[in-house]
């Protein structure tokens, strides 16, 4: 195999506030494991950014200040964001990045910061903020867990995804967890998101294999380890909900990923 996995690491100057470099660790790491040549860029305010190099795309989460610098900077670039993500590409987008995908999102001072449009989504500032441990089931994986902090309640009319379990999700109202169109996945889960999830990572390294056109068996990885941090988060979770059994173990026999495709790279 001589093609690399290239990877995009948007802004991590700026936006690492729920140690996004994680989620970038654990990419590069599932790889290496499994014999996958891996490129991982990182992308600075100021940069060119060509989508076109990219196999899959991480945008992470900063501050309301933060995520303003950011957001002029992606505007500027919201036709070749379309372009990319109507072909494909995978993106994936944590707690302020998810925010960022939608119409606008909207400051608690009520002022509104115009997004990537990429998705029909919107999120507008709340109290209080939704805060703690959160379980969610998705189609694509089973039980993902992980942390949310958010203020921002997020609406939208796409798949999400996953349906919550324990904690707030979206907004704390619908019973939604973040979002899955085409291969753009966004979610408020974080802490980071991917060491916790590994079935989660491989679904999305499969995603951007598929959309590079590169043939890669991403055979099972000792996740022992992993596995048991995921069944002790989900022991030890923080709730005010009653438990809930169903769909709070490992599906072991989950199917391969089917990803929207679109162009080739």
């Amino acid at each position: 195999m001589s093609r690399s996995l290239r990877i995009a690491h948007l802004y991590p100057e700026l936006l690492n506030l729920y140690a996004d470099r994680g989620n970038i660790l654990t990419l590069r790491r599932r790889c290496e494991w499994r014999g996958i040549p891996v490129e991982v860029e990182e992308i600075t305010a100021g940069e060119p950014l060509h989508l076109s190099r990219y196999h899959l795309v991480l945008l992470g989460g900063g501050s309301d200040r933060e995520q303003e610098i950011v957001a002029r900077t992606l505007v500027a670039g919201r036709t070749e964001w379309a372009s990319a993500v109507a072909a494909g590409l995978p993106v994936l987008a944590v707690c302020g990045g998810y925010q960022l995908l939608g119409e606008y999102y909207e400051l608690p001072g009520g002022e509104k910061v115009p997004g990537l449009a990429v998705l029909d989504l919107h999120t507008v500032a709340g109290e209080p903020r939704l805060i703690g441990n959160i379980a969610i089931e998705s189609p694509v994986c089973g039980t993902i867990v992980g942390f949310e902090n958010h203020g921002g309640r997020t609406r939208h009319r796409h798949e999400p995804l996953g349906r919550v379990l324990a904690g707030h999700g979206n907004n704390g109202e619908d019973g939604q967890e973040g979002v899955r169109h085409l291969n753009v996945f966004g979610t408020y889960i974080h802490g980071p998101l991917l060491p916790k999830n590994p079935r989660l990572a491989d679904w999305i390294l499969q995603t951007a294999l598929d959309y590079a056109g590169i043939a890669a068996d991403l055979a099972p990885l000792p996740d022992e380890l992993e596995r048991a941090a995921h069944e002790a988060f989900l022991a030890r979770r923080i709730t005010s909900e009653p438990a809930r059994p169903t769909g709070l173990r490992e599906n072991s026999a989950a199917p391969r990923p089917r990803p929207y495709t679109g162009k080739r790279r």
